[in-house]
């Protein structure tokens, strides 16, 4: 029986391929995570904190804020602050956590730390649930057996030097 070859599609077209409405972009997410960031250690944040944080205008913020109020993420009250809902904190929490599990897994294989966070932000908004949960598997993997850890960055550089 002829199997059927897999198709092949551009970035966008598998992020089409798996589009559900209820997703945040790219954009959401970076906002959802800051924010989740900032309340790690208070129950609110301040349009100004993301706004600086993120390098970016504080009616970008307000914009964003609002647009996930809509969403049930976050509730934005007069004065500029921001406060998670249950939603927002658990989805936020995810977010900072595939965001580090990435940032490990890149320096593990010798990424130069100038551009693992560039890096991890160009990854992180693309790569499955399941990706990120394989990722932390193998980081425990290095973590409970280090030998295997030198073996790999001996082949790196092996390979490099090749």
């Amino acid at each position: 029986m002829k199997q059927d070859k897999p198709k092949f599609y551009t970035a966008r077209g598998y992020e089409l391929l798996g589009k559900d409405n209820s997703l945040l972009t790219p954009s959401m997410e970076d906002y959802l995570e800051m924010t989740y960031r900032f309340t790690l250690d208070k129950t609110y944040t301040r349009i100004s904190d993301l706004a600086a944080a993120l390098n970016v205008q504080p009616p970008s913020v307000t914009n964003m804020i609002k647009k996930l109020a809509e969403m049930n993420l976050v509730k934005y009250e007069k004065y500029g602050l921001v406060i998670l809902t249950d939603k927002g904190r658990e989805l936020g929490a995810y977010l900072l956590q595939r965001h580090t599990v990435i940032e490990r897994f890149l320096a593990l294989i010798g990424v130069e730390e100038k551009i693992i966070l560039e890096e991890t932000e160009k990854i992180e908004h693309y790569i499955s649930y399941e990706t990120v949960e394989s990722i932390k598997i193998l980081l425990h993997l290095f973590e409970e057996k280090p030998e295997l850890w030198e073996e790999l960055m001996q082949m790196r550089q092996a390979a490099l030097e090749g």
